[in-house]
């Protein structure tokens, strides 16, 4: 039998934020790299995948993030799944029917299209395990969830980290996990992912980190901050040659003390903020200076230590540009005053206490945040904020260091002339908007022309992080009305196939064509590792055992446990998800050669099915690397069937889903593992030349000439469109390696 690689044991220690001296250990897991960024790929387009060549080597510095939705299933209504582009192909005219029977509810949910997947629950695990292994696949560094409709989806996110912590247990690849807080007060959203997620320490290990910290897409301000109940709205100027102050009296020990600022509408402002006691005139308690002060934000100085109850005074000086503290002519309380060059005045300034403990300061110091910019159109306000979607050219968001951190990269927008529209609205920015308008040529929607112009003017201005959206939206609520415009049907974030903006492959229409786009792009933005370098000749002789490939290279590897079955109810109940075609893990390959002829060899996690049936452990290959030759470029199909024990079938492309044999081949099946031998002469390659070729191996997937489809059956090494390549030209120097 074939000896099996030694796994590599890996710890994971996570420093905990704001607990310097503690650290999370995350249980010890196999470490499986099937190296994915050196997998080669043609779609539907036949749009090559870049390799290193291309795209450069790995950079560590450049991180991707991808949009993901939870609420699949959260707000289905019963009849539900209602298909906009089924209604449409049904009734061409049913946007001016609202009384249709072919619609769902006003407000109902309703998908623009089906994916790959079916009308899915984001809870169902198969999907969950699938989308962990595309996006990783990807190169997707962080899934950031949409929680900005106040629902926290609580269940939907569980489900997801429970079913990802178990593929990494398996030595699986997953993305880490952030969420996008709402928009305008993100504080009940926030307050719940810390005490059901973060501060009982659940699922850490999937956590994405960002300067050391988990990220939350939140603005820090709202969170922190509690509501006062008197307003200050008159700005005192803070001139060069004076101070402003306020003082106060405060019952319980205090972590921080802020005051509410107006720059007018500047972003490079400046000030100091001081600490006193009440009084006094000695060195102050603490002191912070602040720059690019937020116009109508808090400066927040934080203490060292917290400070025990009493009477104090906050004090601002040293003030750059123009810039007012937010008072008022009254004064709502006995216990603090106003000061003007440490003299009282009339009135109170704006002030807030954070009383040591609270829950908002202990928030404020675990996460790193970074606040949410709603708008498609107008950029950053303020320093460390960040983009979800805009409109091209998009803006680079900057962080308070001065770097390029951010930016967005969409597939559609629901834009329409400059303003926030909806998807359904003539004029909105589809998947096939670019150079200022809608590409209306035949087959336009294959290719992602909004998507491409996104990525390429990103790569250009190369932030450290890219925020794709996104993923898995797939439905929208059906309304009238929408910013003011009112037609008889409306769908404001997602319509159609053209009015959408999902990259999770569809059941017809572009299939997989985005999914592939991304990669390419991601490649491009991060780099990629170089092919695997091949070793020395070596004759294989079938009749042995698998101990002849044990020094064999490279090792193509594959997912473990990719092969789970899926027996899940769909969407609003509408049928049950059965599928058990997952049979064979394939776990790794092997390529050999000599002069005459090339070896292949597969192994399974497990002892292999018996060889019955046609579709069972298929080997396709693509000698020439090119889709336009071959069913979806494989130009040879091996082991379809085995005429004999020690025999399998060699068939050679036609046309369509066609072939026709071309001979028979010696393999050997032993245990989990099988190896096979084709001539080099059946394969129309020289005795002596060096070749290049692609393969990949499939199980117990349909002959049906769709290999989307395969995306949802069997097992596939590597997976989806992806092939492995060996190239003789990448010769493995053996004469360096280390001993």
């Amino acid at each position: 039998m074939f000896t099996r690689p030694t796994p590599i044991r890996i710890i994971v220690l996570i420093l905990t934020c704001g607990m310097p001296s503690t650290l999370w250990p995350v249980l010890a897991v196999e470490a499986w790299d099937t190296q994915p960024d050196t997998w080669v790929a043609t779609d539907a387009l036949n749009r090559t995948l870049p390799t290193m060549a291309e795209a450069g080597p790995p950079r560590a510095d450049r991180t991707v993030g991808a949009f993901y939705f939870l609420w699949l299933g959260r707000h289905a209504h019963k009849g539900a799944p209602w298909d906009v582009m089924r209604i449409l192909a049904e009734d061409p005219e049913a946007m001016s029917k609202p009384d249709s029977p072919l619609w769902g509810p006003n407000g109902a949910m309703h998908h623009w299209a089906e994916s790959i997947f079916g009308y899915y629950n984001t809870d169902d695990p198969y999907v969950l395990r699938k989308h962990a292994q595309m996006l990783s696949d990807a190169g997707v560094d962080v899934v950031i969830f949409d929680v900005t409709n106040h629902f926290t989806y609580r269940p939907y996110y569980q489900a997801l980290m429970q079913t990802w912590s178990e593929v990494r247990r398996q030595g699986g690849r997953t993305p880490q996990v952030a969420f996008l807080a709402p928009f305008w007060d993100p504080r009940k959203v926030v307050h719940e992912l810390w005490h059901d997620l973060y501060e009982p320490g659940l699922y850490r290990e999937l956590w994405f980190l960002w300067e050391g910290k988990p990220l939350i897409l939140a603005d820090p301000m709202l969170v922190y901050m509690q509501a006062d109940a008197v307003e200050y709205q008159i700005p005192a100027d803070l001139n060069p040659d004076q101070t402003l102050g306020q003082e106060f009296a405060y019952d319980k020990p205090f972590a921080a003390v802020a005051g509410c600022f107006a720059t007018y509408h500047t972003t490079d402002s400046e000030l100091t903020l001081k600490l006193f006691r009440a009084g006094e005139e000695g060195p102050a308690l603490a002191e912070q200076h602040f720059r690019n002060v937020l116009d109508n934000g808090w400066a927040i100085l934080r203490l060292p230590t917290p400070l025990p109850a009493g009477r104090y005074r906050l004090e601002a000086s040293n003030p750059v540009g123009r810039i007012a503290w937010y008072s008022r002519n009254d004064n709502p309380s006995t216990e603090g005053r106003a000061l003007l060059n440490r003299q009282p005045v009339a009135g109170a300034r704006s002030l807030h206490v954070v009383t040591a403990g609270d829950v908002n300061e202990r928030i404020s110091q675990f996460f790193t945040f970074r606040k949410p910019q709603p708008d498609y159109f107008c950029g950053p306000t303020q320093l460390d904020m960040w983009s979800w979607l805009e409109v091209y050219p998009q803006h680079v968001f900057t962080n308070s260091a001065g770097e390029k951190e951010q930016m967005s990269v969409g597939v559609g927008q629901n834009a329409v002339n400059g303003r926030l529209g909806a998807m359904s609205e003539p004029g909105a920015q589809g998947r096939s908007f670019h150079n200022g308008k809608l590409d209306t040529r035949p087959g336009a929607v294959e290719h992602g022309f909004n998507l491409a112009e996104q990525f390429e003017h990103a790569l250009k201005e190369d932030p450290r992080f890219i925020f794709i959206t996104g993923w898995n939206e797939w439905i929208a609520g059906r309304y009238s009305e929408f910013a003011g415009v009112y037609l008889p049907v409306m769908f404001v974030d997602q319509f159609e196939q053209e009015y959408s903006r999902d990259i999770e492959p569809m059941k017809g229409g572009h299939g997989d064509n985005y999914y592939y786009q991304m990669v390419g792009y991601i490649r491009r933005y991060k780099g990629v590792r170089p092919l695997p370098p091949v070793g020395e000749p070596r004759t294989i002789q079938i009749n042995d055992d698998f101990e002849q490939w044990a020094s064999v290279t490279p090792e193509y590897r594959d997912d473990r446990g990719d092969t789970a079955h899926r027996d899940f109810q769909g969407y609003a109940k509408h049928t049950q998800y059965v599928n058990t075609s997952g049979r064979n893990d394939i776990i790794m390959a092997k390529v050999a050669r000599d002069d005459r002829d090339v070896f292949f060899m597969v192994r399974a996690d497990q002892p292999l099915t018996p060889p019955e049936g046609e579709n069972w452990m298929w080997l396709l290959i693509d000698i020439d690397s090119d889709r336009r030759t071959g069913w979806e470029g494989y130009d040879f199909l091996v082991n379809r069937t085995r005429p004999g024990a020690t025999t399998a079938s060699l068939e050679r492309h036609t046309d369509g889903w066609g072939w026709e044999t071309v001979g028979e081949v010696p393999i050997r099946i032993v245990g989990d593992a099988l190896h096979l031998a084709i001539p080099r002469k059946m394969l129309g390659l020289s005795a002596t030349k060096p070749f290049r070729l692609d393969f990949k191996w499939a199980d117990n997937v349909p002959a049906n000439g769709d290999i989307v489809s395969w995306l949802d059956a069997g097992d596939l090494a590597p997976n989806g469109r992806f092939n492995y390549r060996f190239d003789e030209s990448c010769v493995e120097d053996l004469h360096n390696q280390q001993p």
